[in-house]
């Protein structure tokens, strides 16, 4: 099962949702930030109000003093007055630290004060006469749902929590929604669905502060319901209901629902929920390579060995988005391994794979298979790039279909890539809809049905050691948070973003439990600015990373990529840097991710038809010129091909160490110990490294200490073999001079 490894927050169960909460104290609440309440008291009359407020403003005067000195720590010393400053805002850290704090010092005295209110039979006595008096339902919480009327009812327009939405015991049944909070309080829980049936969708929390409701769980091979969001000023998003074990009609393992958004101010997103499981499990395809895993930072094959990869982008951004289609074959692929390329970073184009939404094309994926079997029997691993440039064609890029592609009615002028990203309203709509996973025309989250499309392709490739990995989504752009993210705030990379991976892996880990999934931090970041991304909670993960940075600044991209691996403990992949003819331009990056042993594709196979880039001509990014045309003599940038061609380890026996290339000379060592520490490769065991004839022309000789060469003179690939008893082995290569 894909179950998450956090653990939920804890707040005390009353009233009828899962959570107690409440409102009441909405001025209170304000005054110890500072704040002027934004909501007016009811005009009720004094006696009552005060008979409800009075407990709930002395669980706050306890806690005031506490929550005012927390709060002031985890802002730095800021007054946390500062958070009424809309300009400002932004700059807020909107952390797990904060939303629990909040949670703690406020938001669960004040809702257990109300919930005692409600339940208490002066409280009843009280509400009822206040519902009646003003015709409205006011004070308390919401029905839970039934056959009949499967929502939960609302909670009070000013305070209480959604009603619980009905369980169904029908098959094909879904379960009832959560009903919504009014202004403070918390959503119902999703109901969960019959068989075959999705659970419910958590109730939404409350418009001032609440929780989102859980989404219910699917029934035997249903869906899990989304949670609820967070809509006001504090609050945490429901967790997604869990799919059910059992048979689909698609023949896909159920998905758990997505967690609910939580609030921009203090909130965490809810998690999302476990995948199910099919009564037989996934089929699997089969591979030509040895397949790739990952430990720590290392990527490893079936052999054990760490594996190094250097390749190219073979991306189409034009119909029918096939490399085949434009000229990509065998022999394009056999010029990359005799080059020493040994992975090619694969575009999937979503809207070419589904043009609607649940109907998935076929003959498209056919033909991206068709490229990926051609590389591996080349010996050349595919990377697959669920690839977009601003969002969908509708904003003169690719990647989502219309149907997925919301602008608001907003001005959609046509600016081209990059500019679109910062100053395309329309744009930026349809990315904040997605990551607020918004209803698609088929009345699923845009997240969900893009989660549901990766689980697809997931399962299309479930098995196949040819593919290296599969990557969720290229560059994403932040939508209406660019600004506050260039500045440096974290909210959408970490309770928007991270969240979204969770979901997106949870999915294609329930179609395909080995293959690594890459993930990138947002666009933004690929400008050197330190990353502010969580823990996608899957295994075998991979940061995938992009490097334009000029000369000497390329560095702080490779380094704030090093560091965020290495905190998490997982390989970090140069999937893009380059797209130039200026070969200073394409080794300074490559040479930071080289002394990290840091593996990387380059920007790209082919400038042709590459509709957003900077690069102008678009030729100058090209290794191959012209895909249509044999990849030699003048369809090939020479220089280029010198650069990424140079001399690297490939599979290695043991732990690498440093390697160069300096004046000619290659040099690396490395250790014989494995690289999960779990003991030595044995004697005789092999090393291979990649020596093109591009870089050693007139043939090579070998220096290697701790080892002996096994393969042929002047191979392409140099195989080095241990020796009994050697510990470290060191290899020199060096170039025959003509004459």
């Amino acid at each position: 099962m894909g179950a998450s490894s956090r653990s939920r927050r804890e707040t005390p169960t009353t009233g009828a949702s899962c959570r107690g909460r409440v409102l009441g104290a909405a001025a209170g609440v304000f005054m110890a930030f500072g704040v002027t309440p934004l909501v007016a008291a009811p005009p009720a009359q004094a006696d009552e109000l005060e008979m409800i407020l009075d407990p709930i403003l002395n669980s706050l005067s306890s806690i005031a003093p506490a929550l005012a000195t927390d709060l002031t720590s985890a802002v730095g010393g800021v007054d946390p007055s500062f958070v009424a400053d809309s300009a400002t805002t932004a700059a807020l850290p909107a952390t797990d630290d904060l939303a629990t704090m909040f949670q703690q010092y406020v938001y669960t005295p004040l809702e257990s004060a109300a919930q005692s209110w409600i339940d208490s039979p002066t409280g009843e006595q009280v509400d009822s006469f206040l519902n009646t008096t003003f015709g409205e339902f006011l004070i308390g919480n919401g029905a839970p749902g039934t056959e009949a009327d499967p929502t939960g009812g609302a909670g009070g327009l000013l305070f209480g929590d959604g009603g619980a939405g009905w369980n169904s015991t029908e098959a094909g049944v879904a379960g009832g929604n959560g009903g919504s909070a009014g202004i403070f309080g918390d959503g119902g829980i999703g109901g969960s669905g019959g068989d075959g049936a999705v659970g419910g969708e958590g109730g939404n929390g409350g418009s001032l502060m609440g929780i989102g409701g859980d989404g219910g769980n699917g029934g035997a091979g249903g869906d899990g319901g989304d949670g609820g969001s967070a809509t006001g000023l504090f609050g945490i998003g429901g967790d997604g209901g869990n799919g059910g074990d059992g048979a689909t009609t698609d023949g896909l393992a159920a998905l758990g629902g997505a967690g609910g958004n939580g609030s921009e101010l203090f909130g965490d997103h809810g998690m999302v929920g476990d995948y199910g499981t099919l009564p037989s499990g996934s089929a699997s395809t089969e591979g030509t390579l040895p397949a790739i895993s990952t430990s720590g930072s290392s990527f490893i094959n079936s052999a054990g060995q760490v594996v190094e990869m250097h390749g190219t982008n073979v991306v189409v951004k034009v119909p029918p988005y096939e490399p085949s289609a434009e000229g990509f074959n065998s022999a394009d692929a056999q010029f990359l391994a005799a080059n020493g390329i040994n992975v090619v970073r694969l575009g999937i184009d979503w809207a070419a794979l589904e043009p609607e939404p649940g109907v998935f094309d076929t003959s498209y994926l056919d033909s991206i298979q068709q490229t990926v079997q051609t590389l591996g029997n080349a010996g050349v691993y595919s990377l697959l790039d669920m690839h977009q440039d601003s969002y969908s064609s509708v904003f003169g890029g690719e990647g989502a279909p219309t149907w997925a592609t919301e602008t608001g009615g907003l001005s959609n002028p046509q600016l081209g890539f990059p500019l679109d990203y910062f100053l395309n309203p329309a744009e930026a709509h349809a990315w904040d809809a997605f990551w607020t996973n918004a209803d698609a025309p088929n009345g699923v989250g845009l997240e969900d049905d893009y989660s549901r499309m990766l689980e697809y392709v997931g399962n299309a490739f479930n098995g196949n050691s040819d593919v290296a990995g599969i990557e969720i989504m290229n560059e994403p752009s932040p939508g209406s948070q660019t600004l506050s993210t260039l500045l440096g705030g974290s909210f959408f990379d970490s309770q928007q973003l991270t969240p979204f991976y969770d979901q997106a892996a949870s999915a294609i880990r329930a179609a395909d439990p080995n293959t690594p999934i890459f993930f990138e931090p947002d666009y933004i970041s690929t400008n050197g600015l330190p990353l502010t991304l969580g823990t996608v909670d899957q295994p075998g993960t991979v940061l995938s990373f992009h490097d334009y940075l000029p000369g000497s600044l390329a560095s702080l991209s490779v380094n704030n990529a090093e560091a965020y691996a290495q905190a998490h403990d997982i390989p970090a992949f140069m999937s893009e840097f380059g797209a130039s003819s200026d070969q200073p331009t394409i080794a300074a990056p490559l040479d930071d991710a080289d002394q990290d042993n840091i593996s990387w594709t380059e920007w790209a196979f082919t400038g042709q038809n590459d509709i957003t880039t900077n690069t102008s001509p678009t030729s100058l990014e090209s290794l191959v010129y012209n895909p249509e045309l044999p990849p030699t003599g003048d369809n090939v940038n020479t220089a280029t091909l010198q650069t990424l061609a140079e001399p690297y380890p490939q599979e290695i026996s043991g732990t690498p160490g440093s390697y160069s290339f300096d004046n000619g000379v290659f040099q690396f060592s490395y250790s014989t110990a494995q690289a999960d520490g779990l003991g030595d490769f044995p004697t005789g065991s092999q090393t291979t490294i990649s020596v093109p004839s591009v870089e050693f022309p007139d043939g090579y000789t070998v220096s290697v200490t701790g080892g002996e060469v096994v393969s042929a003179p002047n191979a392409a690939e140099l195989v080095i073999a241990s020796n009994a008893g050697a510990s470290t082995i060191s290899v020199t290569v060096s170039p025959v001079t003509s004459g």
